[in-house]
């Protein structure tokens, strides 16, 4: 589906900090909100890119959780689906796969739990913000700026269509924390909060955007969390599947959607990331 381009432009300060995929996980939205409150981000400094609610059991509270905690909201596929009312959420996933079978049974069940305001609510968020972040834009999307649903993953990070005159890209839905440089521009993707990045630990994971002097520099960063609780809420909530696994394995239950180099990567601890740059007045800039 195609982003339609907006006017919304939104100075937010000298740092960020970015998040998303929280997927009805609400011990590990409460640990990294709590992390960004330790940290001194405001409200009015905080990003998330989408998909409030997915595989967990606790969709409406992390719902009102991020609401009351975030200024930018991002409108994910899943934010899309409920607002509309559909027979799926509109993940991507290829039809007849295990992701796409496991997602028919947790998006039933956000669906019967979140009440018609909400869903109305989700159906006016926006598809994508423009935020200046130390006087650099950032074009803030769930999957792509030209996709809601689109994966990107690190080993084919691109820009397709880079016309928007942007300095840089805030973007979630695949899971998997990265901070590519295509067309020279920084392409920021936090990871997932609800759900490990397939590393074969239990960790999720957020990023930041901090600027000092005449640097930027931008950070991803894991976190732990109470993965146990949130795997007691999808039992009890008959949940009880792949995905309530890898909240302790940091397996995914399937490889489906990934390319071969991250296909290799399964299961090997991921690294922080962390690059930086710094501005001339022009404005141009060298990575480091």
């Amino acid at each position: 589906m195609q982003l339609e381009p907006t006017t919304n432009s939104i100075k937010i300060g000298d740092k960020a900090f970015v998040f998303g995929g929280a997927y009805g996980n609400l011990q590990a939205t409460q640990a990294v909100l709590k992390k960004a409150n330790e940290l001194g981000f405001s409200p009015s400094q905080i990003i998330f890119t989408g998909d409030m609610i997915a595989y967990c059991a606790k969709p409406v509270e992390t719902i009102k959780l991020i609401k009351s905690s975030v200024d930018h909201i991002i409108m994910g596929n899943c934010e899309e689906a409920i607002s509309k009312g559909s027979n799926n959420c509109g993940c991507g996933f290829e039809e007849g796969s295990e992701c796409s079978i496991l997602s028919n049974q947790w998006y039933s069940f956000c669906l019967s739990k979140i009440d018609q305001a909400t869903a109305d609510w989700m159906g006016t968020l926006p598809r994508e913000l423009t935020l200046e972040v130390a006087d650099l834009s950032f074009l803030a999307t769930h999957a792509t700026p030209n996709s809601i649903n689109e994966f990107i993953f690190p080993s084919d990070a691109i820009i397709s269509a880079d016309t928007r005159g942007v300095d840089g890209y805030i973007v979630g839905h695949s899971g998997i924390p990265q901070i590519a440089l295509p067309n020279d521009k920084p392409w920021i993707n936090s990871g997932a909060t609800g759900m490990p990045a397939n590393d074969g630990t239990p960790r999720v994971w957020y990023a930041t955007i901090t600027s000092e002097n005449d640097a930027l520099t931008i950070e991803t960063h894991a976190i732990e969390y109470n993965h146990q609780a949130t795997q007691k809420d999808m039992y009890d909530a008959g949940l009880d599947n792949g995905y309530m696994t890898c909240l302790k394995t940091g397996i995914w239950p399937s490889d489906d959607i990934l390319p071969y180099p991250e296909k290799a990567q399964k299961g090997i601890a991921l690294k922080k990331q962390k690059k930086a740059f710094k501005r001339t007045p022009l404005r141009q800039s060298t990575w480091k």
